[in-house]
C-alpha cells in the first residue's frame, strides 16, 4: 500500500513524527539504513551478558518535558515505555575531591550553594526562577516554529509587555557567554564548575554566544524534571515507538537504505533504495545531516543555493563513549554520589573551556571534560544483581585527530584502535581517582570513538552528536542555512528535519513534532 508519508531515518525526531501522523491516521513508512532502529537510541550488551549499555543516548529530560513527551506519553506508556528517576540529578567532582550536588529541590539547592560562597545560593534562585518567569516566550523561541504568524505575535506580545528597549535588552542579556554568567552571578569556583560542563552537552562552550542562557534552561531542567532514564534503557522507548506506530498502521523497514528522492517538477515522488526498490508517496520527511540530504539525495535535483550552503555548513566536535560493566557498585571517595544520576569530572570553566578548545583544533585534550552516568542505580534491572554499569560521556573529543595535547599519545590523523585505547586508557585513569579500588570492580569496557560512533549512526559526521555546530550564525532561525524556513524550501513535499534543523539537537524530539504538525497532526 503507497504510504502516505515516508520518513528516512528511525532517530528521535523521525519516531516522533512517525507516531504523531499515524496517530492521526496517516500511513507512515519509516526506512532506516542500518539493521537495527533508534538512530542514536540503542540499548546493547556491549561488554558482558546482561549488562545492558545505552550506547549513546541516555538521559531523557527534554522529551518529558516537550510537547512530543506530552502528546505522545500516555501512547507511548501503553506499550511499556516508562522512567526511572532519581531526586539527584547531577554532581560534579574536582580534581581535590570537592564535590557538589544537585537535588530536584530548589530550597535544598539555595541553602547548599549559599553555604559555599554567600549569595551564590540566592544567584540560583534567580537564574532558574528567570527561567521559570519567562517559560512560554522562552521555550515557544526554543522549541517552536520560529518563521510563524504565532512567533510573529508573540514576539509583538513582548515587545508590548517590556517595551522594545525591554525586549532588545532580554535578547542581549540571552546571548551573554557562560563564561560572563557564571564568573560574574557566582562566588564559589565548585558552583562555577557544577554548570560549566552542561553546556558541551548543547554542543557549546563556555565562551560561545548565549551558553550563559543554555546552562540556566540546563539548571532549571534539572530541578525541575531530574535527568530520567528509561526504564530498560534507551532500546525499550524505540520498541514502544515501533509497537506505538504498527497499531497505527506503520511500518519501520530496517537495511533500507535509500539512495535518493525523486522529484518531479520541483515536488516530491517518492524514493529509491539502494537496492532499486522504488517507493512512491505523498510526502518525504528526511532526518539527515545536511551533507546527506544535498550530497546524496538531492544529488540529481539543481538546488544551487541548498548545496553550497550544505557544503559550507559546518559540524561540532566529536564524542566520545566508554562504558564499563563492574562487579559492584563504585564507592566515590566523595560523599553523596551513589545514587547522582550524571556526575562531571572536572575543575571548572577554565577546564572545561580548554578541553573543548583542545578538541576543536583536533587534539586529544590532556584533562578531557567526563560525564559519568550511573544507570543500574535509578534502574537496576540494567545489569545482574549487586552488579553496577557507567556510561561515559566525553564531549569534547577531537572529529579528526591532529595529534595530543598532552604529547604522550601518538597519532596517525585517525582515530584507529590503538589511539580510541589510549585515550580511553587516559579517561580511566581520572575516573579510577575518585573510586575507591576501582581495578578490583572492573569487569570490561568497550569504547567507541568519533569515528565509531560515525560508523553507527551516518548523520554523526565525525561523532558529531548535535548535528553540526550550534553557534550562533548556524542555530534558530539560521539552523541549518541562513535561508531556512521550517524545513522547507523549493521542493513541495519535502521536510528537512532532525539534529541540523530547528530547534537542533537532544532527546526532545523538536523538529519531529514541528513536521508532524506542519502535516496536520
Amino acid at each position: 500500500m503507497r504510504p502516505d508519508h515516508v520518513i528516512i531515518g528511525s532517530g528521535i525526531n523521525a519516531l516522533v513524527a512517525g507516531a504523531l501522523l499515524a496517530l492521526k491516521g496517516d500511513r507512515v513508512l519509516l526506512l532506516e539504513r542500518e539493521v537495527v532502529a533508534g538512530g542514536c537510541l540503542r540499548t546493547e550488551e556491549i561488554t558482558l551478558p546482561n549488562f545492558h549499555h545505552d550506547v549513546m543516548a541516555a538521559t531523557w529530560v527534554l522529551f518529558m518535558t516537550s510537547p512530543a513527551g506530552a502528546a505522545l506519553g500516555p501512547h507511548l506508556a501503553r506499550h511499556g515505555f516508562s522512567y526511572c528517576h532519581t531526586s539527584h540529578p547531577t554532581a560534579v567532582v574536582r580534581p581535590n575531591g570537592e564535590a557538589l550536588v544537585l537535588t530536584t529541590d530548589r530550597a535544598t539547592n539555595i541553602a547548599a550553594l549559599n553555604a559555599l560562597a554567600a549569595g551564590d545560593g540566592d544567584a540560583h534562585a534567580r537564574d532558574v526562577g528567570g527561567v521559570e518567569a519567562d517559560a512560554s516566550f522562552l521555550f515557544a523561541l526554543l522549541g517552536g516554529s520560529l518563521w510563524s504568524w504565532p512567533t510573529v505575535k508573540l514576539l509583538l506580545a513582548q515587545a508590548r509587555k517590556r517595551g522594545l528597549r525591554g525586549l532588545a535588552a532580554w535578547f542581549g542579556a540571552a546571548l551573554t557567554p557562560a563564561r560572563g554568567w557564571l564568573e560574574t552571578g557566582y562566588t564559589s569556583p565548585l558552583v562555577q564548575a557544577l554548570y560549566a560542563p552542561w553546556v558541551l552537552h548543547a554542543g557549546l562552550t563556555p565562551e560561545s554566544t548565549y551558553s550563559g542562557q543554555m546552562g540556566k534552561v540546563i539548571a532549571f531542567a534539572l530541578e525541575a524534571a531530574g535527568a530520567p532514564i528509561v526504564k530498560g534503557g534507551s532500546g525499550r522507548a524505540v520498541t514502544a515507538f515501533r509497537a506505538l506506530i504498527e497499531e497505527k498502521g506503520g511500518e519501520i523497514r530496517c537495511g533500507a537504505d535509500v539512495d535518493r528522492i525523486l522529484v518531479t517538477d520541483r515536488r516530491v515522488r517518492g524514493v529509491v533504495l539502494a537496492n532499486g526498490e522504488e517507493i512512491a508517496c505523498g510526502s518525504v520527511l528526511a532526518s539527515v545531516a545536511p551533507g546527506q540530504l544535498q550530497g546524496r539525495l538531492l544529488r540529481e535535483v539543481n538546488l544551487p543555493e541548498d548545496q553550497a550552503a550544505a557544503k559550507a555548513f559546518r559540524h561540532g566536535r566529536g564524542n566520545f563513549q566508554l562504558h564499563y560493566a563492574l562487579d559492584r557498585s563504585p564507592v566515590w571517595l566523595a560523599q553523596g554520589l551513589e545514587d547522582v544520576a550524571l556526575i562531571h569530572l572536572t575543575d571548572g570553566i577554565d577546564s572545561v573551556s580548554k578541553s573543548s578548545n583542545e578538541a576543536e583544533r583536533g587534539m586529544l585534550p590532556a584533562t578531557p571534560t567526563i560525564c559519568v552516568g550511573q544507570p543500574h542505580r535509578l534502574d537496576p534491572s540494567r545489569c545482574p544483581e549487586g552488579k553496577a554499569v557507567l556510561w561515559l560521556q566525553i564531549p569534547d573529543a577531537p572529529r579528526v585527530v591532529r595529534g595530543d595535547a598532552a604529547g604522550q599519545i601518538a597519532t596517525d590523523g585517525s582515530w584507529s584502535e590503538p589511539t580510541r585505547e589510549a585515550f580511553a586508557d587516559r579517561i580511566e585513569g581520572i575516573l579510577k581517582r575518585h573510586i575507591k579500588d576501582f581495578d578490583s570492580i572492573r569487569l570490561a569496557r568497550r569504547a567507541y570513538s568519533p569515528a565509531d560512533l560515525e560508523a553507527i549512526n551516518i548523520n554523526l559526521v565525525g561523532g558529531d552528536p548535535y548535528g553540526g555546530s550550534c553557534s550562533i550564525e548556524q542555530f534558530f532561525i539560521f539552523r541549518p542555512y541562513a535561508h531556512s524556513t521550517n524545513g522547507t524550501g523549493l521542493l513541495r513535499g519535502l521536510i528537512h528535519m532532525g539534529a541540523s534543523t530547528h530547534p537542533g539537537p537532544g532527546l526532545g524530539g523538536g523538529s519531529g513534532f514541528l513536521a508532524a504538525k506542519r502535516l496536520g497532526a
